[in-house]
C-alpha cells in the first residue's frame, strides 16, 4: 500500500519515556519502509514538531547511508559552526579518530555516530572521510549541551574522539556524504513536518483546502526524492517546495489559533526550526540558479 492511502490511518503514537524508546515503537508499528515512507508516515504518527523533525532526520541518513542499522543514529561533521573541510580539526589515521564535535542530534539516544575526519597527508589539499563509530566504545564521549529554546524533547550533545576506533565508509566523505546529506536532511525533514501538520488537520478538523494543499506538497517532495540530491535542478525543486510551504503560513496560523491551545503553542515555539537553514539553502539556490542559467525565481 502506498504512503498516500496510508494518510488516511488516523493512530497517533504517543510518546514514551525517552526517544530510544519513542523511536523504536515507531518502527514496531511501521515495519518495513522506505526512507520517504518513514518520513512521511512516521511524521504523521508522532505527537510533536521536534519528534517530526528527528523522524525526518533518521530517514535522511538512511538515504545517505542505505546500511544503517535500524536504530537512531547522528551524523557529526560541524565544528566551530562550520562545515568546511579546512575548518575541521577532526583526524583520521588507520582507523583511529580524534577530535571534537560540537553539535550531536539526540546524542544521547544514538546508536551510532558518522563522523567526517580529514585524512589527508601532510601538505595536501584538506580531504575528507566519514567513520562510523559507537557511544560507549573505549574513546567514544559525549557531552550533554543544554537545552535549545525549539523542540526541548530532542537533546544535543557535544562528541569528544580519543583515539577512538572506527569503521570507514567507502567514498569521499565531502562529495558523497557531508555535502549531500544538507539537502538530504532539509528535503525529509519537510516531509516529515508536512505530514505532521497534515495529521493535525485531520484531527482537528481544519478546512479541506488546506488539506489538500499539505498533500500537494507531500506529491512534490515524493518527485524531489527520486532527484540526484546534489543536482542544481534539484536545488530549484526543493527551494520551489519551501516557497509553497512558505505560502501557507497564514491559513496554518489561523487553523492552529481555533484548535487546542496547548497545539497551538508548541507550533509556535517550533515552527521556526524549518528556518534553520535557510541561508544555506539560498545559497545553494543561487549557484544552481546560475549553473542552470536561469534568472532569479
Amino acid at each position: 500500500m502506498s504512503w498516500l492511502k496510508l494518510l488516511n490511518v488516523h493512530e497517533r503514537l504517543p510518546s514514551a519515556a525517552n526517544l530510544t524508546d519513542t523511536y523504536a515503537a515507531l518502527l514496531e508499528r511501521l515495519g518495513p519502509v522506505s526512507p520517504f515512507e518513514l518520513a512521511v508516515l512516521g511524521g504523521q504518527a508522532v505527537d510533536s514538531p521536534g519528534l517530526a523533525f528527528l523522524v525526518g532526520y533518521q530517514a535522511a541518513l538512511r538515504v545517505l547511508w542505505p546500511s544503517a542499522p535500524p536504530s537512531l543514529g547522528a551524523i557529526c561533521a560541524t565544528e566551530q559552526h562550520s562545515l568546511r573541510p579546512a575548518d575541521l580539526q577532526t583526524r583520521l589515521s588507520e582507523l583511529r579518530v580524534n577530535g571534537r564535535k560540537d553539535f550531536v542530534t539526540a546524542g544521547d539516544a544514538a546508536d551510532w555516530l558518522l563522523v567526517a575526519a580529514r585524512s589527508e597527508a601532510s601538505g595536501q589539499a584538506p580531504r575528507l572521510n566519514l567513520v562510523v563509530v559507537y557511544p560507549g566504545e573505549p574513546g567514544v564521549r559525549l557531552e550533554p549541551l543544554p537545552p535549545i529554546a525549539l523542540m526541548p524533547e530532542i537533546s544535543h550533545s557535544r562528541l569528544h574522539l580519543d583515539d577512538a576506533l572506527c569503521e570507514r565508509l567507502a567514498g569521499d566523505g565531502w562529495d558523497a556524504y557531508v555535502k549531500p546529506f544538507r539537502s538530504l536532511e532539509d528535503l525529509y525533514v519537510l516531509s516529515a513536518m508536512i505530514a505532521w501538520l497534515y495529521a493535525r488537520g485531520q484531527d482537528n478538523a481544519w478546512p479541506q483546502a488546506l488539506q489538500l494543499r499539505l498533500v500537494g506538497l507531500l506529491g512534490s517532495c515524493a518527485e524531489a526524492t527520486r532527484q540526484c540530491p546534489d543536482a542544481a535542478t534539484s536545488h530549484v525543486l526543493l527551494a520551489g517546495i519551501f516557497e509553497q510551504f512558505a505560502a501557507l503560513s497564514a491559513d496554518l496560523e489561523s487553523a492552529f489559533a481555533k484548535g487546542p491551545e496547548d497545539l497551538l503553542t508548541t507550533w509556535q515555539r517550533d515552527r521556526g526550526l524549518l528556518t534553520l537553514a535557510s541561508g544555506a539553502r539560498h545559497k545553494r539556490l543561487e549557484k544552481a540558479l546560475q549553473a542552470l542559467h536561469t534568472s532569479p525565481l
